[in-house]
C-alpha cells in the first residue's frame, strides 16, 4: 500500500488506459462478476477526509487521485480487447465537503480517468456521533453513493455505509473505519450477460495533515479483494 501512495501522482499523469470495455460480451458472467468488483473498487465513493465534523462555517476542498489495483488482468484484457492499462485504475477527482449544523456534513466529488471515457460522480452524508474533543475521539457514520459515467457498456451504481473515528494530534489526525459497498452492475448489448448486484467489505485508514494554508491527506482502502491508495491536497478550515 506504501508503493501504491507514493506512486500516485506519477500513474495519474502516465496513465493509457483503453477508453471502453468494448468487447465486454466475450466475458463469462463470472468473468463479469470480477470485473464488476475490480471497477466497484475503484468507482466507489471516496471522500478522503477525517470523520471530524467541520463545523457550520466550515469547507475542505482538495484535489485527489486514488489508484486502484487490477487484480484479474486477463479480465480486463478480453474485456477490452488487451487495450486497458492492466496495472491499475487511476482517477484524479474533485471533491468538495461543506458542515451544517447538528453534526452533519455533506461532500461531492467528480472524477475521471485520463485518457479514458470513465468519468465518475458521487456524494456524501455524515453524521458526527461524537464530535471530538482532547480527551475523546470523533467518530462519523457516513451514507455515499457513486455513478459510473462515459462507458457505454455498462451502468454501475455505488451505495456505500461506513463508520469511522478519528483522533487529532497537533497538526495530524490519523483516522480509521470499516464498512460496506453495494455495487448495482448492469451489462449494455451483451446479451449473454446478466445484471449483478455485488457486496464488498471496506477497511480504510488515513492520516490528515493540516500545515494552514495546506491541507494533505493520504489515504489506503481495501474494498473486496482489491487496495487503493488515495493522495489528496487542498484547503480544510
Amino acid at each position: 500500500m506504501t508503493r501504491l501512495i507514493g506512486l500516485l501522482l506519477l500513474l495519474s499523469a502516465s496513465a493509457t488506459q483503453a477508453a471502453s470495455f468494448n468487447t465486454l460480451n466475450l466475458l463469462t458472467q463470472e468473468q463479469f462478476v470480477q470485473l464488476s468488483e475490480n471497477v466497484a473498487a475503484a468507482a466507489q465513493y471516496k471522500g478522503v477526509t477525517p470523520p471530524e465534523p467541520l463545523g457550520i462555517i466550515g469547507f475542505d476542498v482538495g484535489l485527489s487521485v486514488s489508484y486502484t489495483t487490477i487484480e484479474v488482468d486477463d479480465v480486463f484484457d478480453i474485456a477490452s480487447e488487451g487495450d486497458f492499462d492492466v496495472s491499475g485504475i487511476a482517477l484524479p477527482r474533485l471533491t468538495v465537503h461543506k458542515g451544517l449544523p447538528f453534526g452533519i456534513d455533506v461532500g461531492a466529488s467528480i472524477s475521471g480517468a485520463p485518457g479514458t471515457d470513465i468519468q465518475v460522480l458521487g456524494a456524501e452524508v455524515r453524521y458526527a456521533l461524537l464530535k471530538g474533543n482532547v480527551a475523546l475521539p470523533a467518530v462519523g457514520i457516513r451514507a455515499s453513493a457513486s455513478m459510473l459515467q462515459g462507458v457505454d457498456e455498462m451502468d454501475m451504481q455505488n451505495i456505500g455505509l461506513d463508520i469511522s473515528a478519528s483522533k487529532g494530534f497537533l497538526m495530524a489526525t490519523p483516522y480509521a473505519g470499516v464498512g460496506i459497498v453495494r455495487s448495482t452492475v448492469t451489462p449494455n448489448d451483451a446479451p449473454n450477460l446478466q445484471e449483478e448486484t455485488l457486496s464488498q467489505t471496506k477497511m480504510f485508514a488515513g492520516l490528515n495533515i493540516n500545515l494552514g494554508l495546506l491541507n494533505l491527506t493520504l489515504e489506503a482502502d481495501k474494498t473486496g479483494d482489491y487496495s487503493s491508495g488515495s493522495l489528496k491536497a487542498g484547503f480544510r478550515f
